[in-house]
């Protein structure tokens, strides 16, 4: 942890610094895969960083975590089988089974002390829905769960993995060929969605370049994107189907369900904000065509040095 006066340092590229004020550190450790900050700092609160990157913010962890999960639970007709890679904190999981359609929701995390650590240190965003009895928690690679899962058993796929590192777990987590394993485990009428990083315009490749990729697998694909304060820029989610739409038809679905009871639940999304999401700017429409490539096993995408 780089601690200076008092104040928690984050690189970014190496050519930006954040710093925190702390108040207090709950915990800081090594897990067998990452290093685990966790502390309360001025503004935010309770702020988890992972090898020195913040990862959520007690002040605005709900943004991202609605935006990552209702969107798809919405576009699906009746979503009853949902597979999480990742989402140690729980939160993605809190969320999920906010659905009542929901029947059962698998998670899988490489990483079992940071889960555990997040039920001690973060009750706020897994409240409890370790123990709910819709959910299966597993610990292991997701890429070899996913192979190990019957053809045609999941509606939704949601992928709350930290990006591709040198040395991380989940870089083939990202590629053609694993995508080509999940479109058999999805079911017709599937959704897949993923945490893709921002989309900032020096930060954007590697959000472009999965969004390239899940094209050459699922006829429909989108980018949407938010903002997230404590993240301190705009950050990326992609969503792919295995029918053909278009935005407009995207568009209706999420206006027919301006009704649905999970609204009730949502402090960040509202039937007009979860359209509004799927505008992207100009420059970034742009990119779509003209960036990003393809990824495979042999030539993933890998953040090298600071990010």
């Amino acid at each position: 942890m780089k601690i200076e006066n008092k104040y928690y340092v984050e690189s970014f590229l190496n050519k930006i610094l954040f710093y925190y004020k702390i108040e207090n550190i709950l915990y800081t450790g090594q897990t067998k895969f990452q290093k685990v900050d966790i502390l309360r700092v001025s503004l935010l609160g309770k702020t988890v960083f992972l090898d020195e990157k913040i990862q959520s913010a007690e002040c605005d962890e709900f943004i991202y975590h609605e935006s990552l999960v209702h969107p798809a639970l919405l576009l699906h007709s009746n979503p009853e089988f949902i597979y999480i890679a990742g989402g140690g904190e729980g939160a993605t999981l809190r969320e999920v089974l906010k659905h009542r359609s929901v029947k059962k929701v698998r998670m899988c995390d490489i990483d079992e002390e940071f889960v555990n650590l997040c039920k001690v240190y973060l009750p706020e965003w897994h409240r409890n829905s370790f123990d709910d009895e819709r959910a299966e928690i597993v610990f292991k690679d997701a890429r070899e769960d996913i192979e190990s899962l019957s053809d045609d058993s999941l509606d939704i796929y949601i992928s709350d993995l930290t990006e591709p590192i040198e040395g991380g777990p989940s870089a083939l987590l990202f590629t053609e060929d694993y995508f080509k394993i999940l479109d058999k485990k999805l079911r017709k009428g599937g959704i897949s969605v993923f945490q893709a990083g921002s989309t900032v315009i020096y930060y954007y490749d590697f959000i472009l370049s999965l969004y390239k990729t899940l094209k050459e697998i699922f006829p429909s694909v989108f980018i949407y994107e938010i903002f997230v304060p404590s993240f301190h820029m705009s950050w990326g989610f992609v969503i792919s189907f295995k029918e053909n739409l278009n935005l407009k038809e995207i568009l209706n679905r999420l206006e027919n369900k301006r009704e649905n009871e999970i609204f009730k639940y949502l402090n960040f999304l509202n039937p007009d904000y979860v359209k509004k999401i799927f505008f992207l700017p100009e420059y970034f429409k742009s990119s779509l065509n003209t960036k990003g490539r393809i990824l495979t096993d042999k030539t993933p995408f890998i953040w090298e040095g600071d990010v």
